[in-house]
């Protein structure tokens, strides 16, 4: 593993020096020339690494999203929906995104495209200058790798701006600045083509070695290609995908629910396809913006009542206050496990010490009417070490992009929206598998009615995946923003507390939860993100 990350950074490094420096433009080399670089396959090696980089931050705070599979682009992106919630607020540009103040000069959307057209250039230039090189089984793969990280990115541009420039190959300054928009329908095929190619040459997960974790498989495409077709209701091939991965047989869900978010057990085989970090050397620095105060974190992560109330109880019923199996002085209790090792709330042990939210707690630096602290009562649990000790800024914990259990609630998906029909054998094959490994043992779902169903997958993807960027792309598919995204938001319930926060003075929550903000999502606008006005400046074709 050491020998693995220290190559990836050395190598990325490398490729940053020689990289282009903006958007789709290629930059002049003066460091190193074509031939030096493209003269063999290890080269070539060096140059693949830095396209699995990107424009990823290492041990240093990411404060504005860096990349898709970042920490700050990937996880952070939650706080556009309602799972998480951004501390700062309507301050965030986060929130900004589904609050009803997406504007084209949010300079997170601007980084977002910045960034992702910076590494289609990098990947359009390699897939030219691979060709130098004979072709032999090697680089047949590298040249797929590079086709999965390009697809992955017209995935993502497709998904939020749709209409986006579809740039194949390296431009001048003169062309960059003048590219058109291409329909999303033309996008979407070409992220389509691109991952069908890239399977046939990409090793299966199985065949990954040791080192090569991280790497893209044929599994990791497969999902991908799942994904696009899935945003695209095309139902049918999108349960022919994801069943070709099922049928590998390489991935399998790990018995401990927790132990995939941490360094001791994100190597197995349910993480499909990572980022990967390692302590000191390319770390992370979520903790930093993630963890309690009273663990020198900046509590920006927090956690909305919506999120805690989406996990059933033990016995299979949905949550409610009213409910007997309701403990309000331990929210944990008598609930789906999957919560207590997703969310920190007012009471629980966290770290050595019990986590303090409660409004009334004066002496504690982590109580909610702080304004430095949570601002729900509730923090995001999810992806920390317990036992860590080390630099809050440089933590080894790999960000999941894609689990095994996403590809079995997504086959589920695909085959009851293909089919209209659904029978117990396939409820026991994935979502069943699911909610049954044996950290979680919730009970099985017997509903077979489609009608019905629906909701409790879409509630079920909603915990199994929480805070991994894959909830707002949910909401927007889904196409249920303006039902779950114009709602008030609030946070932990206190009953009793002498200091509240109410949304009307005098008429007091009937659950005693914290009042947080609102969110006023506009639809249709905000289903589709602007082109960033910086890029609307340069190129009147992108207006």
């Amino acid at each position: 593993m050491y020998t693995k990350i220290f190559k990836y950074i050395f190598l990325s490094v490398i490729f940053a020096i020689i990289g282009v420096s903006c958007d789709l433009e290629l930059n002049p080399l003066n460091k190193f020339s074509d031939e030096t670089l493209w003269s063999s396959e290890e080269n070539a090696k060096v140059a693949l690494t830095g396209l699995y980089r990107g424009d990823i931050l290492f041990n240093s705070p990411e404060y504005q999203p860096s990349d898709w599979w970042s920490y700050g682009g990937l996880i952070f992106l939650e706080f556009a929906s309602d799972n998480l919630y951004d501390r700062r607020g309507n301050a965030s540009n986060f929130f900004r995104i589904s609050n009803g103040l997406l504007v084209s000069n949010n300079p997170f959307v601007t980084r977002y495209w910045t960034n992702t057209y910076k590494r289609i250039a990098q990947c359009n230039r390699f897939l030219e200058n691979i060709k130098k090189l004979p072709e032999t089984t090697v680089t047949k793969r590298y040249a797929a790798e590079a086709r999965f990280i390009r697809a992955c990115q017209y995935f993502y541009l497709s998904q939020y701006f749709q209409d986006v420039p579809l740039v194949t190959t390296v431009l001048t300054r003169e062309e960059a600045n003048t590219v058109k928009r291409d329909s999303n329908n033309v996008v979407t095929q070409f992220v389509i083509d691109e991952l069908k190619a890239a399977v046939l040459d990409l090793p299966r997960f199985k065949n990954l070695s040791a080192s090569e974790i991280g790497r893209a498989s044929k599994q990791a495409a497969l999902a991908f290609l799942g994904r696009i077709y899935m945003a695209e209701n095309k139902w049918s091939d999108a349960a022919i995908v994801y069943k070709e991965i099922i049928d590998y047989g390489d991935n399998q869900l790990a018995a401990d629910y927790k132990s995939l978010f941490i360094p001791q057990g994100e190597n197995s085989s349910e993480n499909i396809f990572s980022m990967q970090y390692l302590e000191s050397l390319a770390g992370q620095s979520m903790p930093q913006h993630a963890l309690p105060a009273k663990d020198g974190g900046w509590c920006i992560v927090n956690v909305p009542a919506s999120l805690f109330e989406s996990y059933q109880f033990t016995d299979g019923t949905n949550f409610s206050y009213n409910n007997p199996l309701y403990d309000p002085d331990n929210l944990g209790k008598n609930r789906d496990p999957r919560l207590d090792y997703t969310i920190l709330y007012n009471g629980a042990m966290f770290m050595g010490k019990p986590y303090i939210s409660h409004p009334d707690s004066v002496s504690s630096p982590d109580r909610v009417m702080g304004g430095q602290t949570t601002q729900t009562g509730f923090m995001m649990r999810k992806y920390f070490d317990e036992n860590y000790k080390g630099n809050l800024q440089e933590y080894g914990g790999n960000i999941p992009i894609i689990r095994y259990s996403e590809v079995l609630l997504s086959y589920l998906e695909a085959k009851m929206e293909a089919e209209n029909s659904v029978s117990q054998t396939l409820l026991d094959e994935t979502i069943n598998l699911v909610r049954g490994r044996t950290s979680v043992n919730m009970p099985k779902i017997t509903q077979t009615d489609v009608t019905l169903l629906r909701p409790v997958l879409r509630n079920e993807r909603r915990i199994e995946l929480a805070c991994e960027g894959i909830r707002y792309w949910d909401i927007l598919r889904w196409k249920i923003a303006s039902d779950v995204l114009t709602k008030d938001i609030y946070g932990a319930p206190f009953p009793g507390a002498v200091r509240t926060r109410v949304k009307v003075p005098g008429n007091p929550d009937p659950h005693a939860r914290w009042y947080v903000n609102i969110s006023t999502f506009r639809t249709p606008r905000d289903y589709k993100w602007p082109i960033p006005q910086s890029e609307q400046d340069i190129n009147p074709n992108l207006r």
